[in-house]
This record gives structure tokens, sequence and C-alpha cells, in this order.
């Protein structure tokens, strides 16, 4: 493994304009399946889910004893043949960090299913609530993402190498983070996924709001050899990433005179690859200052002083690899022995393009004109390439364009978009087979298109000059709808193209039956 010495950072007392910011959540809170919004014993509001998706089946679980947000939840049908994704979509500011945080449990009957999590076009990881509910325990995955536009799309999709049964979430929250929290990423093109977050030293329950202002989760990481208790007032809003005070008064502290290493995370084996790792550290003494020195998997993270002011160490990009082992061991000179009093490790993955954004507006417009849309058309329409809509296929080049949409005998009813001219990489539209209405939009700029098939709707008024102007079009297929008018020469005369008119329009003057 490469020496992981990038992108280091040592941050004591960085006063920031977030210090000014209101104590508060902003952002979303989402109970899955509930009926109505409520408020919590910690006065945060839930509202149901019902807004931000339009798929998916409520349903509330009789395990007695069950936290609010965990006794509804909402689940969504797996078909192995035809797998998909279905996307809650969240109001966001474009540009704004978000911590992203779904929670599940499953409730039975038999096992939870494993399926896949999607944000926006990035198939972000494997949900295994598995092990969780043998325990008695509820699951959940947090990460930080940074908002593309006015909305992010949070998604769950079987996937057919793995998925036995229908995913499903209990609760979704969106919180917006200020600018300085994590900034040392370029969330522009990367995103994190929190592997470990720890209270060293701290026993019982899992802190989160209102201690941390932003609900994230530090787990207690209990020691009862090492563990040592202390009361700071730490202002903890001089730090980047904005932790908890509460998360200096607990700690880990060796034994005087010698090293002291340690698991973290916990019995997690992490791929080779680099992530961020933050550390943070207070004296136990008021007043005082000690030096110690921080190994990661026998490379050194960190060999300086502590205060009791509080310190807190990070890379952006530590390379890791298997199960990790921090070592503490005392600094030069010191007569005090090491100590940690908390810590954060996230994966960090690459963003991946979205759909180009004129198809995006585009599909969504024929969306919007079908009274009976696929349901799984929500979120990015071609990404991540595993789940796209159903009926669209797109390229992945440079651009990610759309190049063939085959809605085929679907029972869909509606009209047909004239923004469907403005998928001008598309290829192949099939709408057959279903009851669109209205007329045939002018798809005159469409110059990659080389099939079009609206046979068997009821589709009426004349046939738009300005398909005979497609020189790419080889199939028109039009028969058994309601079309009248006269049929444009220019396609009657086209040698190279397959036109299909009969029976079922009533054409003046009726062309020949070829």
């Amino acid at each position: 493994m490469a020496t992981p010495f990038s992108f280091f950072f040592l941050l004591l007392f960085s006063l920031l304009p977030s210090a000014l910011s209101q104590f508060n959540i902003s952002g979303l809170l989402i109970d899955c399946g509930v009926n109505t919004s409520y408020t919590d014993d910690r006065n945060l509001r839930w509202v149901p889910d019902s807004p931000y998706i339009t798929s998916g089946e409520s349903k509330n679980l009789s395990t007695p004893g069950l936290y609010t947000t965990f006794s509804t939840l909402r689940s969504f049908p797996f078909n192995a043949s035809r797998p998909r994704k279905f996307c809650y979509t969240l109001p966001s500011y474009r540009g704004a960090r978000y911590l992203v945080r779904t929670s599940y449990f499953f409730g039975g009957p038999g096992v939870p299913p494993v399926f896949d999590l999607i944000v926006d076009a990035n198939l972000w990881t494997m949900v295994n609530t598995t092990a969780d509910y043998v325990a008695g325990s509820a699951s959940y995955h947090e990460g930080v993402f940074q908002a593309k536009g006015k909305s992010m799309n949070v998604c769950l999709a079987g996937n057919p190498n793995y998925t036995k049964g229908d995913p499903f979430i209990s609760s979704l929250e969106l919180i917006m983070l200020d600018y300085s929290v994590y900034n040392a990423t370029d969330f522009n093109t990367m995103a994190m996924g929190l592997i470990a977050r720890n209270k060293f030293g701290a026993t019982g329950d899992i802190e989160g709001y209102p201690e941390d202002r932003f609900h994230r989760y530090w787990q207690p990481f209990p020691d009862k050899k090492h563990a040592k208790t202390s009361t700071h007032n730490i202002s903890t809003s001089f730090f980047w990433n904005l932790p908890p005070q509460d998360v200096f008064n607990t700690a880990i502290v060796a034994d005087k005179g010698s090293p002291l290493a340690f698991q973290w995370p916990q019995l997690v084996s992490l791929q080779n690859s680099t992530y961020y790792v933050a550390l943070y550290f207070a004296d136990t003494v008021p007043g005082k200052s000690r030096n110690l020195a921080v190994y990661i998997n026998g490379y050194q993270f960190y060999d300086g002083s502590v205060t009791s002011n509080g310190t807190v160490v990070f890379s952006s990009e530590w390379s890791l690899s298997g199960l990790t082992t921090v070592t503490l061991a005392p600094g030069s000179g010191s007569n005090l022995p090491p100590l940690i009093n908390a810590g954060e490790v996230f994966g960090l993955f690459k963003l991946q393009n979205l759909t180009t954004t004129r198809d995006v507006i585009s599909l969504q417009a024929i969306k919007q004109l079908i009274d009976n849309p696929p349901e799984d058309w929500t979120g990015d329409p071609c990404m991540p390439p595993e789940y796209p809509w159903t009926g669209v296929t797109c390229t992945f080049g440079s651009r990610i364009r759309v190049v063939s949409l085959n809605l085929a005998n679907m029972g869909l009813t509606g009209k047909i978009s004239p923004s469907i001219a403005n998928l001008t990489a598309i290829a192949n539209i099939s709408l057959a087979f279903n009851n669109f209405s209205g007329g045939i939009p002018n798809l005159g700029q469409l110059n990659y298109l080389t099939r079009l098939d609206l046979q068997n709707n009821q589709l009426n008024g004349s046939i738009p000059q300005s398909l005979g102007n497609i020189t790419s079009l080889r199939e028109l297929f039009l028969q058994n709808n309601n079309l009248t008018g006269q049929v444009p020469s220019n396609l009657l005369n086209n040698t190279k193209l397959n036109l299909r008119l009969h029976p079922g329009n009533n054409f003046s003057p009726d062309p020949p039956v070829p």
C-alpha cells in the first residue's frame, strides 16, 4: 500500500462565519409510510413521504415497542426480469451541501431484502440490513452530497444479482450542512459515504440532535480499561466540522509510558481506496496540553500537541485497506499518556455525470402529458446505467444522451408532447399499441431518427410535412389511428422509407396500399 500522506490538515480554532448560525436543523425529515406529520420527543418535525414519491406501498409494522419512525415503512415492487429504481424527489438549493441519511427496520416476515441505494446519478451503496435485523436493531446509511439543482433524488432499486424481495425504507433525512463542514472535499466531483463516527470511551446511546446541530450520529466506543470522562466547555463553533461539544467529554487514554493500539472502524474490512479521516482530541486537564503521535496501519497520521481547548486533525485523502489499526503513542517530551476523543471516517466516491439537461427536460415534459406514466420515471433517466427509466435507452460518451424511447404496448393514455422533438440524439421512437390521442408533433429537427412507430393509437389530425424532411427516417408506422388529410408527398415518394398508413386512417386522397 502506498504511503498515505496526501492532503493532511491540522485545525486549531479556525474561526468561521458559520459559528453565528442558528442552532437548529435546516432540512427535511421524512417518515416513510406515515400518514400525518408529527413532532418527536426532541421537538423535531417529521413529515409523510407521499409528497415526494408517487410509487410504492406504505405499511404499518406490528412489532411492539418501536420508535415512531420505524413503525411504518414504504416498499417497492421488485421484478428480477426488469430491474427499476424508485426515487424520492427532494427540494434542495443548488450548490448546497447536504447530509443524506436513510434508515431501515424490516419488521418481517422472513429475511430482509438486499438492494441498491442511489443518489442522483450515483450508485451509492448496497443496503443489507440482515445482521442488524437479526440483532433487533435498525440500520442506516449516511452520506454527504452537494445538490446539483433544485432537487435531489434518493432512490432504491432491486438488483437481480442479489435482491430477493421488495426494497424498503423507514425514514429519509436531508439536512443542510454549513459550508465549512467537510469542506476539504471537492463536492463538485466527489461524495462521501460514512463508514464510522465514534465517541471514544463513551457508553450508552447514540448521540445525535440536539447535541449535534446537524443530527449526525456519534456511536459510543466503549473501553472499560482506558475510558476517561471529563467536563469541557470547548467552543466547537471554531472547528470547521462543527462537532458537538460533548464529544470532547469522553476519551480513550493510554497507560502512562505505553502506546495504545485498537481496531477502528471495528469489524469493518475496508476496500483498498482513499478515505476522509478526522480525529478529535482534547486534553482532559483544563489549561494543559500534551504531545502525542497517531499512527494508522503503521503510518504516521499526526505528531504534535493537543490542548484542553481541543484539536482536530484530518486528511481528506488517506489510503486504507482491510482492517484498520489506530495506534496512540506518547509524543516527544510528554509526561502525559496519549488520548483520543472521537473520530470520523468516510469513503470517497467519484460522482457520475447526469443525463444531458436538454434530454431530462424533454422527458419530464413528455411525462407530464402521459396520464399514467411508468412509475419508475423519476430520478435521472439514464443513470446509473443499471437503472434507466422504463423504455429509455441511452449512450454514455462525454455526454449522456437518450437514443431510444420505446413505450410500446404499455396501456398508456394521454398526448404526445411536442417536447419529444427536443430529444435531438434519438434514433428510435415507439409509442405503438397504446391509447395516445391528439396530433403528431413536428419532429423535423430529429436528424438521427430512423424509426417512428405510432401505430394502434387514437391519434388524429394530419401527418406533419416535416416528417418527410428527416433524411435518416427508414420506418414510419402510422396505421390504425384516426389520421386525416393529405399524406405529404415527400413521404410517399421516399423509396428508402418503409411507410405503413393502412388500415384505420382516413386520408384524402387515400394513398395506395403498398
